[in-house]
C-alpha cells in the first residue's frame, strides 16, 4: 500500500558540470525495509543520500520522504530521520557528553533526559570511560561509536548509513547488525550503503546495486543471486559491475613489491 511507502526517488537527476552524476532513479522504499544501497566509488550512492538529505541541491525530479516532496516542505522530516556520512565532521573540541546532549537538543529532548540516555548508550557500546573526556581523544572506533549514538539517540523513522562500520571492532559489529535488525522489526526503515558486501548480504532484505549513475540490480539476495552467476554478493556485484580483474591486479601487485 502506498502508506508503507515512506521513501520514493521519481526520475532523480543529479550532475556535477557536465557530468551526470544519478540517471533518472527510481526507488519506492517501504517501512520496516533494511535496503543495502552498493555501488563502486562514484557510482552515485553517496549523492543519492545527500540529496535526500537536503545536504545537496539542484536536482531534477522528486524526492518523497513520508509522502511529502521536500522541495515543498520545511526541514522538520529531519527530526523523523538520523544520518551517519561516510566522513562525519565532529567538533572535536568538545566532550562526547557535550556533543550527544547538543544534538539530542536539536532534536527537542530536553537536557536532562539528553544527558540520561546518552550515558546509557555509551555505557552500551563499551566507552561511558569517554563521555566526559574530548572527542580528539577519542579513537576512530570511539568516533564512530559516538557519530551511530547521535544518529539514533532521537529515535528516528529512518535511518541513513554511509560506511557506519569503519572502524569498528569485530564485537561491536555484532552489536550493530543486531540493533539494525531489532529496529526494522519494530518498523523502521535503514538505508544503508556500503563496500563490505558480506555484511550488506546478511543483514538486507532488499539490495540494491547502482552503477554509472543508474540502478543495474535491485531485489533481494536470493533474487539476485538466482539472475546472476556467483554464491556471494561480492561475486554478483563483480559481475554486474564488470570488474573481473582483480585476480590478475592481485597477482601484478605481488610481482612489484617482489622487484629488486
Amino acid at each position: 500500500m502506498y502508506d508503507d511507502i515512506v521513501l520514493e526517488l521519481i526520475n532523480l537527476k543529479k550532475s556535477f558540470g557536465e557530468k551526470d552524476v544519478l540517471k533518472e532513479i527510481n526507488l519506492k522504499i517501504n517501512k520496516g525495509s533494511i535496503i543495502g544501497y552498493i555501488g563502486p566509488n562514484g557510482a552515485g550512492k553517496s549523492t543519492t543520500v545527500k540529496l535526500i538529505m537536503g545536504l545537496l541541491t539542484g536536482y531534477t525530479g522528486e524526492i518523497k520522504i513520508f509522502g511529502e516532496d521536500i522541495s515543498k516542505i520545511d526541514d522538520n522530516y529531519k527530526r523523523k530521520i538520523g544520518y551517519v556520512p561516510e566522513v562525519p565532521e565532529i567538533y572535536d573540541s568538545l566532550t562526547g557528553k557535550e556533543y550527544l546532549t547538543f544534538i539530542a537538543q536539536l532534536y527537542g529532548i530536553d537536557y536532562e533526559k539528553a544527558d540520561s540516555k546518552a550515558r546509557k548508550l555509551m555505557n552500551i557500546m563499551g566507552i561511558e570511560e569517554v563521555y566526559e573526556q574530548r572527542i580528539s581523544s577519542y579513537s576512530k572506533g570511539m568516533k564512530q561509536k559516538l557519530i551511530l549514538i547521535s544518529s539514533l539517540i532521537h529515535d528516528p523513522e529512518m535511518l541513513f548509513l554511509d560506511e557506519p562500520l569503519s572502524g569498528l571492532d569485530a564485537n561491536s559489529v555484532i552489536i550493530i547488525k543486531e540493533i539494525l535488525s531489532h529496529l526494522a522489526k519494530e518498523g523502521k526503515t535503514i538505508f544503508y550503503s556500503s563496500h563490505i558486501m558480506e555484511v550488506v548480504e546478511k543483514i538486507s532484505d532488499r539490495i540494491i546495486l547502482i552503477n554509472n549513475g543508474e540502478i543495474v540490480a535491485d531485489g533481494n539476495f536470493e533474487e539476485l543471486k538466482n539472475s546472476h552467476k556467483g554464491s556471494s554478493l561480492e561475486n554478483i556485484f563483480n559481475e554486474i559491475t564488470g570488474f573481473n580483474q582483480y585476480k590478475e591486479l592481485a597477482e601484478n601487485f605481488i610481482s612489484v613489491i617482489k622487484e629488486v
